[in-house]
């Protein structure tokens, strides 16, 4: 297969400088409402890289539960690698492919723990299926089997039965601050549309970029 060959044109959209707002979380809230309203899988998934102690670099999907003036919100174990190189480093990037709406929106910024009574109000909203996942996975650690791990569940499951699932201490979420946020807009014959937002000490400044 000649992969090389396979391409489209984009021109669904543009994106001026006139139409975006001075502050980018406000712009990216207005892309997610049209990604929300938009036929497609998983208009909250988002790419979250962060780098190890080498200087490897690693890649994830996970899902945006919220987002607020003060950055984007995920949550994860605490043991998993994810979490582990963000304590180590916490400068991540995020990434919104929503590409339905041939468009991108690219953060760079800092992470740190939400506070525990944050992430407790947050897993109490979880089904209780997914609150009993969170304590029966040691994420990113060997398994033996995926049998053994659903029959944790299980066993789990019948001695909690009705009761409440208290939040456990070793999971909970980050808050990605940003320090920058580029939206791409993909045009025809690759002239695509990007502007990047900058954080400074008066608040953001705003560039056209090439693409």
């Amino acid at each position: 297969m000649d992969v090389g060959a396979l391409r489209r044109e984009y021109l669904r959209d543009g994106l001026r400088r006139d139409e975006l707002a001075d502050n980018p979380m406000e712009q990216f809230a207005r892309w997610f409402a049209v990604a929300r309203q938009t036929p497609m899988p998983d208009p909250t998934a988002m790419l979250v890289a962060t780098v190890d102690a080498s200087g490897q670099p690693s890649l994830r999907t996970v899902l945006l539960k919220y987002f607020d003036d003060d950055g984007f919100v995920f949550f994860t174990n605490y043991g998993s690698d994810k979490a582990r190189e963000i304590a180590a480093n916490p400068r991540v990037c995020l990434s919104f492919p929503w590409l339905e709406l041939e468009r991108q929106a690219h953060v760079k910024g800092v992470a740190a723990k939400i506070s525990a009574v944050e992430s407790a109000r947050y897993f109490l909203s979880r089904p209780k299926d997914s609150q009993l996942a969170a304590w029966v996975s040691s994420q990113s650690h060997p398994i033996s089997s995926r049998r053994f791990l659903l029959q944790k569940f299980q066993e789990l499951k019948e001695k909690i039965g009705q009761g409440e699932i208290p939040a456990p201490t070793f999971w909970g979420g980050f808050r990605v601050r940003p320090l920058t946020m580029e939206f791409w807009q993909g045009r025809e014959n690759r002239l695509h549309d990007r502007f990047l937002y900058r954080r400074d000490q008066g608040g953001w400044t705003i560039e056209r970029l090439a693409p």
